[in-house]
C-alpha cells in the first residue's frame, strides 16, 4: 500500500507535456523557466506597395510598386563568422514563461530592393527642380493623375538592403506532434504573433540624388508566425518558420536631407526561415 502511494504521488508531479495533438509519447520534463537562443537566414516575398515621395516642390506617389529580396548566394559568407551578418538573417533569445509558452525579443535582417526598371502608375506633383538642392527633374516634371510612366534608374532607386529590419517582440505557443520514447527528441509545433519597429537602413537615389542612409526608426510592424521545431537532443533544436507580415514605414530617408525629404510605404511580407537554436 505505501508503496503505491509512493508510486502514485511521483506520478502527479511528474511534468507532462502540453499538445492539442495528444502524442502518444510525453515529456517527462518541462520547458518552463529555459532560455532559448537561435540564428538563421530567411528568405521574403514582398506584395505589390504604394511609395509616397515628399520633399520642396515635389509631392508624388508610385502605385503598385513590385520589389523583390536580394538573398546573398549559398557560400561561405554564411560560415565565416566575420560575414555572417551579410546574407539575411535572423537573431532570437527568448524565455519559457510556461512549459508551452515563451516570450522572446528578435531581428529580422530582410533586404527589400524595387525593381527597377517597371513601369507603375503614379499620382501627385512634381516640379522642375526639387528638393534643397534644386534637383532638376527633366521630362518627368508635371502633375499626374493616374498616368502609367516607365521608372528608370536616371529617375529612382530605392532599396532596403542594409536592410529591411525588424526589431520585435513576440510571444509563442508550442504544440508537440510528436514525441520520441525516451523524451529528448521531439517535433512540435511553433505559432506566435509579434509587434516592434522597422529599423530599416534605405539606400536611395532620386533623380540622382541620394545615398546608403543611416539607420533609422522609420515605422512599426506587426507579425504572425507558424512553424516546426525539431528537438535533435533535448537542448539543440532545428527550426522551420514562415511569418506574415505588415508594415508601416512612415518616414524613409532618401536623399540625405532627412528634415525636408522623405518616402512613405505601407509594406506587407512573407519569411522564411531556417534556424539552428540552443535551449538552456
Amino acid at each position: 500500500m505505501q508503496a503505491q502511494e509512493i508510486q502514485k504521488s511521483s506520478t502527479d508531479h511528474t511534468p507532462t507535456s502540453k499538445s492539442l495533438f495528444n502524442p502518444e509519447h510525453k515529456r517527462n520534463f518541462s520547458r518552463k523557466g529555459d532560455f532559448f537562443f537561435h540564428w538563421g537566414y530567411n528568405s521574403s516575398w514582398y506584395g505589390k506597395s504604394d511609395i509616397r515621395f515628399q520633399g520642396p516642390n515635389y509631392d508624388f506617389t508610385l502605385k503598385d510598386v513590385v520589389a523583390h529580396d536580394r538573398q546573398s548566394k549559398l557560400s561561405w559568407d554564411y560560415l565565416n563568422p566575420g560575414l555572417i551578418t551579410v546574407p539575411q538573417y535572423n537573431i532570437r533569445a527568448g524565455y519559457f514563461i510556461k512549459d508551452n509558452y515563451s516570450i522572446s525579443i528578435g531581428w529580422d535582417h530582410m533586404k527589400y530592393v524595387m525593381d527597377i526598371p517597371q513601369t507603375v502608375a503614379i499620382t501627385g506633383h512634381i516640379g522642375p527642380n526639387i528638393s534643397p538642392t534644386n534637383t532638376p527633374t527633366g521630362n518627368l516634371a508635371g502633375d499626374y493623375n493616374g498616368q502609367s510612366i516607365n521608372v528608370k534608374e536616371s529617375m529612382l532607386t530605392y532599396e532596403h538592403t542594409d536592410g529591411f529590419n525588424y526589431a520585435n517582440i513576440e510571444i509563442e505557443r508550442y504544440d508537440d506532434i510528436w514525441v520520441a520514447p525516451g523524451g529528448n527528441t521531439s517535433l512540435t509545433l511553433e505559432t506566435g504573433l509579434g509587434g516592434g519597429l522597422m529599423v530599416p537602413r534605405s539606400d536611395v537615389r532620386l533623380f540622382g540624388q541620394g545615398r546608403n542612409n543611416h539607420f533609422s526608426i522609420s515605422g512599426y510592424g506587426v507579425s504572425a508566425k507558424i512553424g516546426l521545431k525539431f528537438y535533435v537532443w533535448k537542448n539543440v533544436y532545428l527550426q522551420n518558420t514562415t511569418k506574415f507580415g505588415a508594415t508601416n514605414l512612415t518616414n524613409v530617408h532618401t536623399t540625405g536631407w532627412d528634415e525636408y525629404d522623405k518616402a512613405s510605404q505601407k509594406i506587407n511580407y512573407i519569411e522564411n526561415m531556417w534556424l539552428i537554436g540552443v535551449q538552456f
